[in-house]
């Protein structure tokens, strides 16, 4: 049997942190997850919006780093609950139970200080500045192979 789903898409609003009676972490969330095609009728895309619950220590990491709006990968099982509430009607709800989550968003600009990419571009102007051909990482190739073994 294989119960395992991977969905990405923003959280709907900020995770919610709560404790059971023995003290285990357990949070909330919903993820907005837009469909990959659009409605005839109105030409709009539809949008899923999925419950998913997290336990433990996966629990307070998403509530830590993650919050609405923020771009998630989630990875786990779903599951299927049935329960009577107060007025005795039967009820179903489906969540996914977060075994992984990853961050979908890239680092904002303001919290990633100097790049990989503007550091290394730096390197690379002044390297042209200097006329030093020996540090250009995109110095021309000879067209001499040498003594190829094939």
């Amino acid at each position: 049997m294989l119960n395992h789903i991977i969905i990405m898409g923003r959280l709907v609003r900020d995770p919610e942190l709560r404790y059971t009676q023995s003290q285990v972490p357990v949070a909330s969330f919903t993820i907005a997850c837009d469909r990959n095609f659009t409605n005839r009728d109105s030409g709009e895309k539809q949008t899923d919006f999925i419950d998913c619950v997290a336990w433990r220590s996966t629990a307070e990491f998403i509530s830590k780093y993650f919050f609405k709006g923020s771009m998630a990968v989630v990875e786990g099982r779903l599951q299927v609950r049935n329960w009577e509430d107060s007025n005795g009607q039967k009820r179903r709800n489906s969540e996914i139970v977060v075994d992984n989550i990853y961050f979908g968003d890239s680092k904002r600009k303001e919290d990633s200080g100097d790049s990989y990419q503007s550091s290394y571009t730096g390197n690379y102007s002044q390297a042209q500045d200097t006329g030093a051909q020996n540090s250009n990482p995109f110095g021309d190739l000879s067209d001499d192979d040498g003594e190829l073994p094939f």
